[in-house]
């Protein structure tokens, strides 16, 4: 910490751990955030107001739909890496009922036998009387006696070293079925997986669900991800499972999350919810969007003080709206 505040540090790598206060940079001149959707907009906030005028680029496979929207405005630039890294296989993508569950786990089996190594994802640790859904642990006792010797488990409430040593025996494939709550969805790399079972999928976001997916397909061998849900399936829901069916653009993911989502507020710390327009929809009027941005760019090259007549009258506006604090909200992403 001594280091880093004297400025003999220039480069500090971390967890949520740098939003704190007592964490204090020399000259801060950039920040990188990495899995952006992990993040809320005040701890994005925190992070660069430890420095004067702090650059900020954030990376996602699957931007947040306000994210998305900021760059509908033009208030963020993005960079799309479209391709795949190399040697990245396409996942093929099952959607099924909860009723077929004794094939999923019988074909399990059988991949298993040939030597796959596959994830079984659970909403929940243990079992809960409020929701009816699979945990972690319930599943895992499940599969261990259908194939003793060869189930691990990983959940966030497990001392690190424990689960160091079962993604250990997973990833040397002492272990060929890893059965795991969300904690797996960002930073896990085992290429030899290929085969990602999401129990309750409906229950999941879009974003999650395709980090999770990620979570396969890094390896040489064929890849497949089955979204098991339970009947009877929400709209909303079908249509989240549709897509991820249907596509693993992760933009393409996102700008169907903003429609089912919304933005939530560009100018406020709201990151989904419904559009704040009464009129324009972000997904429909994107052409006039590029207008509507253009003239504001104009007016910012001309005019960036508000002092003109026309400035004026958008001081005014952004009063009456209770906008004053755009600018600061906006530099977040």
């Amino acid at each position: 910490m001594a280091q880093l505040a004297s400025g003999e540090i220039d480069i500090l790598i971390g967890t949520h751990a740098l939003f704190q206060e007592g964490v204090e940079f020399h000259d801060l001149g950039l920040v990188v955030i990495d899995e952006q959707h992990r993040f809320g907009v005040h701890q994005r906030l925190a992070l660069q107001s430890k420095g004067g005028d702090v650059d900020l680029l954030v990376m996602t496979a699957t931007p947040i739909p306000r994210t998305l929207a900021l760059t509908v405005y033009g208030d963020m630039d993005v960079s799309r890496l479209t391709e795949k890294p190399a040697g990245r296989q396409p996942i093929d993508t099952r959607v099924m009922p909860m009723s077929r569950i004794d094939d999923v786990i019988a074909g399990l089996g059988r991949s298993m036998a040939s030597g796959a190594r596959a994830y079984w994802v659970c909403p929940l640790v243990e079992d809960s009387e409020l929701m009816d859904l699979a945990a972690a642990q319930t599943r895992f006792e499940a599969l261990t006696k259908i194939y003793p010797g060869k189930v691990g488990l990983v959940h966030g409430r497990m001392k690190g070293a424990e689960k160091d040593a079962v993604m250990a025996a997973f990833k040397s494939g002492a272990l060929a079925l890893l059965v795991a709550t969300t904690v797996i969805e960002v930073g896990v790399d085992v290429p030899e997986a290929s085969i990602m079972v999401i129990e309750n999928a409906e229950r999941y976001g879009l974003a999650q669900l395709h980090q999770l997916r990620g979570r396969v397909g890094r390896g040489a061998a064929k890849s497949s991800c089955i979204l098991l849900y339970q009947e009877p399936l929400g709209e909303v829901a079908r249509q989240r499972l549709s897509t991820m069916r249907e596509t693993e653009d992760g933009f393409l993911i996102a700008e169907v999350d903003l429609k089912l989502r919304g933005a939530g507020e560009m100018l406020g710390t709201a990151q989904s919810g419904l559009p704040l327009f009464r009129l324009a929809d972000l997904t429909q009027h994107a052409d006039l969007l590029v207008v509507a941005r253009d003239d504001a760019e104009l007016i910012l090259a001309t005019d960036a003080g508000l002092s003109s007549a026309r400035g004026q009258a958008l001081r005014h506006l952004l009063y009456l709206f209770e906008r004053e604090s755009a600018v600061r909200l906006l530099s977040s992403g």
